[in-house]
This record gives C-alpha cells, structure tokens and sequence, in this order.
C-alpha cells in the first residue's frame, strides 16, 4: 500500500508514469460500478444515491485533474487528432509512454458516459419511495428524457468496460505491455513518466473544492411540492 501512495517511487530512473489521484479514481471503478448496480437491483435506493454521488465527485475530480494534475494525467498529453490515430493504428506513430493515442480518446467516452450517468440520476425516481435530490428541479418531460439517459448509459458502459478489459487482456499478455502492474503501483518497467507528478496537496485541494461544490447544489434543490 505504501508503494501506492508513494506514487510508486521505487528507486530507479525515471518518474512515475501514473500518480496516485489517477491510480485512486481508476481503482475506485471496479468497486463503485458494480456496487451503484447492485443496489440499485436490491432496491437499496439511500445506498445507491451515496455511491452515485461518491462517483459523480470523483469524475468530476478526474476531469479537473486532466487539467492541472501530473503531465501524464492530463487531457493534453494524451489526446490526439484523428490523423494521428489512425497513425497509431497503422503501426506508423508510437504509443508514447502514457496512454496511447486510441485509448487516450476511450478516457473521454468513458468519462462522458460516467458523467451522464451520476448527473442524470440526480433527477431520477423510481415512482415509489425514492426521489433523486433534483428530482423537482425540472419538468416530467425532462425527468423522463433523463431517465432513458441514465439508463442508457449505464448499458453504454458496460460495453466500455467489456472493450476496456478485451484491450488491456491483449497490451499486457499479447504484447507484453505492464499496464496492470504501472497503474498499481505508478510505474512498471518499461512504462516509466518523462516528468515528476506533481504535488499531493493540489489532489486535495481539488477534491474538497469539487466536494463543496457538489454540496452546495444539493442544498440549493427544491423541495417535494405540497400534497395540500
């Protein structure tokens, strides 16, 4: 665990290729995803807010964090135009050390699909006991349209992760990439950073601005009309 959150600094040259914000969000996934659709199915409606909100932060977190966390975190290290793409997967333009200039796109599908996962259960019901927090804030044509996007997007996920877990399979057993064992522990060999991760205070500093942020929406949410 120390190796973790040490940024995976381990002797050697070179940095570490994933600090550990990004390593945090990537691993909270697996835990958070099955357990949003777990609830949900069980009919544990308070659990499956908490851990909507628990997501909906962390994306959000993510996202900032693509703008001003370490190099090999941000959105301008690994987004390329579609010619160089298609580079990539002519075999004419290198990975790089982070993600390639594929995947690079794949983290802003996924994190769209995330985003309009969370935001759109905000205003969510299941027409019985259980009214997301700005469930009243819009109108029931909204509410409806917002509906058919959370569900949507969840089984849009879905096939993310199936082609998310068939890509990783084939760069780290076919290829020979240490994908897994860089994003553990920051870095692996042959998957180092070209430059230091920056400071662990900006992730905190970040995480409690999205956090507060987040909380004074729910407190602005208007509340169930009268019955009489």
């Amino acid at each position: 665990m120390s190796d973790i959150l040490n940024n995976g600094k381990r002797g050697g040259a070179g940095h570490p290729l994933w600090d550990w914000p990004t390593r945090l969000f990537h691993w909270s996934l697996p835990v958070l995803l099955p357990l949003a659709w777990w609830t949900a199915e069980e009919g544990q409606m308070e659990w499956h807010q908490w851990v909507g909100y628990t997501l909906l932060v962390l994306v959000v977190f993510r996202i900032g964090w693509g703008l001003i966390g370490s190099r090999h975190s941000r959105f301008t290290d690994f987004l390329r135009g579609p010619r160089t793409v298609l580079g990539y997967l002519r075999g004419q333009v290198p990975a790089g050390p982070g993600h390639n200039p594929l995947g690079g796109w794949s983290v802003i599908v996924l994190l769209t699909l995330l985003l309009a996962q969370a935001v759109s259960g905000l205003f969510n019901s299941d027409r019985i006991l259980f009214d997301g927090p700005l469930y009243y804030a819009v109108d029931s044509s909204t509410r409806d349209f917002l509906g058919v996007v959370h569900e949507w997007a969840f089984n849009a996920l879905l096939a993310m992760v199936a082609v998310h877990l068939l890509a990783v399979a084939w760069h780290q057993w076919r290829l020979g990439e240490k994908l897994l064992q860089a994003m553990w522990l920051g870095r692996a060999v042959g998957r180092e950073g070209e430059a230091p991760v920056v400071g662990w205070w900006r992730a905190l500093l970040l995480l409690a601005a999205v956090s507060g942020l987040f909380w004074w929406i729910l407190q602005q949410a208007p509340p169930p009309p009268r019955m009489w």
